[in-house]
């Protein structure tokens, strides 16, 4: 729980006080002091409140960051071995898959430049 909730209960508590005292006393100054303080005490409340959800809202961001670093070399090896069982079951597959994409990239890389045009005119 976050300081700014604590003081700004007290605040509003302290608040109604004064408020009630102003109605009993029938001052309206006292009254109104109160309520302005009631609504700051309110005020500070909600905002220690949003602190602890952004703090909470963090911890679970991070919590999940750290699991997903730690299972990422899991979830490698195990893509890896998958890929290895699948080229063991089916190489000739496998190589013309590789070549095929082999022959891809020397396609892409051989491509000739392309020319400027030229306007005459």
């Amino acid at each position: 729980m976050d300081k700014d909730r604590v003081a700004g209960t007290a605040q509003d508590f302290a608040g109604k006080v004064e408020s009630t005292v102003g109605d009993i006393a029938g001052d309206a100054t006292t009254q109104a002091s109160g309520r302005v303080r009631e609504a700051a005490g309110t005020a500070q409340n909600l905002y220690g409140q949003a602190k602890d959800a952004a703090r909470d809202a963090a911890d679970t961001a991070a919590g999940y960051a750290r699991q997903a670093y730690e299972n990422s070399g899991d979830s490698f090896r195990e893509g890896s071995q998958a890929l290895a069982k699948r080229v063991q079951e089916n190489p000739l597959g496998s190589m013309l898959i590789a070549g095929a994409i082999g022959f891809a990239l020397a396609l892409l890389m051989t491509r000739p430049a392309r020319r400027p045009r030229r306007y005459y005119g």
